[in-house]
């Protein structure tokens, strides 16, 4: 099993998170590594938690079948939990957003490309389609508590859980 992670620095906002509804999911985009060969993927590939695709042989279903090009194995993911909300912290600290359950391939890097949610931490506004996070920060203004609000510093981490 293994967790998407983050730290990052929120000013004025808390519970980021992925807009992740069965209506909008949102799409995770990883750099993908064969644990058999060790190829690379060359490109990203993204993971919904509401789709599924068939395995071979009818093994199941996982959110996400790969066909390793190199050594032919067939590998998959399944998204395990939901989306949780990064809570702000003083000093920041890792969080898990999502875990995840991999057989034959890995993570190895992680995209936020998509749109992110956060609500002031003091107002209770509401920030929608925040999208920039893959530029490593982002920064708006709360009407109602009359300050800059931000997110800078974003380290995207894949553990093992």
């Amino acid at each position: 099993m293994y967790a998407l992670a983050l730290i990052a620095e929120l000013n004025g906002v808390t519970n980021l998170r992925p807009q992740d509804t069965v209506e909008n999911p949102f799409w995770y985009t990883f750099t993908v590594q064969c644990t058999s060969c060790r190829e690379t993927h060359g490109k990203p590939v993204a993971v919904n938690r509401f789709e599924t695709n068939e395995l071979s042989g009818s093994r199941g279903e996982a959110n996400f079948v790969w066909k390793c090009k190199n050594c032919k194995r067939e590998s998959s993911c399944s998204i395990k939990a939901g989306p949780k909300a990064y809570k702000q912290n003083e000093p920041p600290k890792r969080q898990s957003i999502i875990e995840f359950d991999c057989r034959g391939l890995e993570f190895t890097s992680f995209s936020p490309e998509g749109e992110w949610l956060a609500d002031g931490t003091e107002s209770g506004t509401k920030f929608n389609s925040i999208d920039c996070l893959r530029d490593g920060e982002w920064y708006d203004y709360d009407e109602k508590a009359g300050d800059e609000v931000s997110i800078k510093d974003l380290k995207w981490d894949i553990t093992r859980v």
